[in-house]
């Protein structure tokens, strides 16, 4: 995954809010990475409704 790729969230390891899961299945454009709990490594995405989060790699899929 690179900054500026397409992906589609696919899905959710852990709960979160309303949002987050309102934007299952929609796809975004990858804007960082960041270090999550420490070990693992968040992607930033920013959704064409101006709504911006973090994944884990394996909840998001590539896009064409």
């Amino acid at each position: 995954m690179q900054v500026g790729q397409k992906v589609r969230v696919r899905r959710l390891r852990d709960r979160s809010s309303k949002e987050v899961v309102a934007h299952v299945g929609k796809i975004g454009v990858i804007q960082q990475f960041k270090m999550v709990d420490g070990s693992d490594v968040g992607v930033v995405v920013k959704f064409e409704d101006g709504f911006t989060t973090w994944y884990f790699e394996d909840e998001l899929e590539s896009v064409g």
